[in-house]
């Protein structure tokens, strides 16, 4: 029998149900990841033949599926956000990026190497491939949409979540590489680091950085003030052109070997920041979110696939005992760690601690990390990113929208005490 109507079936019906389970699960204690996950793991344990999805024999897929998922979230994300970019206004995110980050990277560095017995190479990188929060899985605890007016519907946690992830997952490619120096040359600094702080840190980042500035600008200009109206593209509604910004600031920046993650992220900031109040910002953002949800299914569908079919394989309980530290021990003291004496209210200290997701970043860095290195144990290294990935997609599919659901109402109950007409999205609460 042709396989193909079956798969062409089944194609339809998870691209209608992607339609519509973000609508449907709402404000249940469900995710739309979730569901994928779960539907990957029953039609591959149970159908019989599917693809193999093992992601150690097909890396290279595994690779540049994770990474056109996450450029393309990370343009979403950075067009979402409302709040202009700045020291004061962006303070929650510096504290998550500066103190929360690097607290996590050493204490996953610590875990690896002393409970999972892994090397120096290996320990970084696991620490490296589990530091970024992620912007594809977290909608849930993100800034929904761009709004008309500048820091508009923008409570503290979802901006801190939102801005964290945008530029976190860029930040994790320093230590990745620090990882692969260190397989590749030994774990003596004086072989690998002068090389790494010049290039990888500071090149790098000052490239993608720069060259998202740059192309964001220029873009920018293009669709908003081009001094011919058919090239003002923002007086034609084309969703698509947000696919042409992100490509063309991650390629170039990594053309030039800079940070490309980086890039697209500040990029769409850029575009941002040229006419906020525009309303082509939303056909942007709608045209991505689209995109980046059938990608998301895509990708969960499979890993829920890959759990099922040998992915976790040989799992040693020290793997789920560092899985789980990781996301209920690790993320959550280092938040609030890096929160502390911050603009946050307690509550929404505790909340932007406890949700820091992980997901398709985390499977992108893995990957990108054994393709470019040898690491001996690159098995044991999947199964730890993929019990945390799905202890995530579980944990905080579940918790989400109670959470949020839950703030929203005391920072509402809090505006209608103060006499306020409405809720005030930047109180501590």
């Amino acid at each position: 029998m042709d396989p193909g109507p079956a798969l062409y079936a089944g194609a339809g019906f998870v691209t209608l149900a992607a339609a519509v389970l973000p609508r449907l699960l709402a404000r249940a204690p469900i995710s739309m990841p979730m569901v994928f996950l779960g539907a990957g793991a029953l039609a591959f344990g149970l159908v019989e033949p599917l693809p193999d999805v093992d992601p150690l024999a097909h890396g290279s897929a595994v690779l540049h599926l994770t990474e056109l998922c996450v450029i393309i979230s990370l343009m979403g994300a950075g067009l979402a956000l409302n709040r202009p970019v700045g020291r004061r206004r962006w303070a929650t995110t510096w504290r998550l990026l500066g103190i929360t980050m690097p607290l996590s990277v050493l204490a996953v560095g610590v875990l690896g190497w002393a409970v999972l017995g892994l090397g120096a190479a290996g320990a970084v990188l696991l620490a490296a491939v589990l530091a970024p929060t992620d912007p594809v899985l977290a909608s849930e605890v993100q800034v929904a949409e761009p709004a008309e007016h500048p820091e508009s519907d923008e409570d503290e946690a979802r901006f801190a979540l939102t801005s964290e992830a945008g530029l976190n997952d860029g930040l994790a490619f320093p230590f990745t590489h620090a990882a692969v120096a260190i397989a590749a040359l030994g774990a003596a600094p004086a072989l690998w680091l002068p090389r790494w702080l010049a290039v990888d840190v500071l090149w790098r980042l000052g490239a993608g950085v720069g060259v998202g500035v740059l192309v964001g600008w220029l873009l920018g200009k293009l669709f908003f003030s081009a001094p011919s109206e058919k090239l003002r593209l923002a007086e034609h509604a084309e969703g698509f052109v947000a696919l042409a910004a992100t490509f063309l600031a991650y390629g170039v920046t990594e053309l030039v070997e800079g940070y490309g993650f980086v890039a697209v992220f500040v990029c769409a900031c850029a575009i941002r920041a040229a006419e906020r109040r525009h309303d082509y910002h939303h056909v942007l953002h709608q045209y991505v979110e689209q995109v980046e949800r059938m990608l998301t299914v895509l990708l969960v569908f499979l890993l829920g696939g890959a759990a099922a079919t040998g992915l976790l394989s040989g799992t040693h309980w020290r793997e789920v005992l560092v899985a789980a530290a990781v996301l209920l021990v690790v993320r959550p003291a280092a938040g609030l760690l890096g929160l502390r004496g911050g603009r946050t209210g307690p509550r929404e200290r505790v909340v932007i601690a406890f949700f820091g997701v992980r997901g398709i970043g985390s499977l992108f860095y893995v990957s990108y990390a054994l393709h470019a290195g040898h690491f001996a144990e690159a098995e044991a290294l999947w199964r730890v990113v993929g019990l945390v990935v799905i202890g995530s997609i579980v944990l905080h599919g579940v918790s989400a929208s109670p959470a949020m659901l839950l703030l929203d109402r005391v920072r509402a109950r809090a505006a209608r005490e103060r006499g306020d007409s409405g809720a005030a999205p930047h109180t501590p609460v």
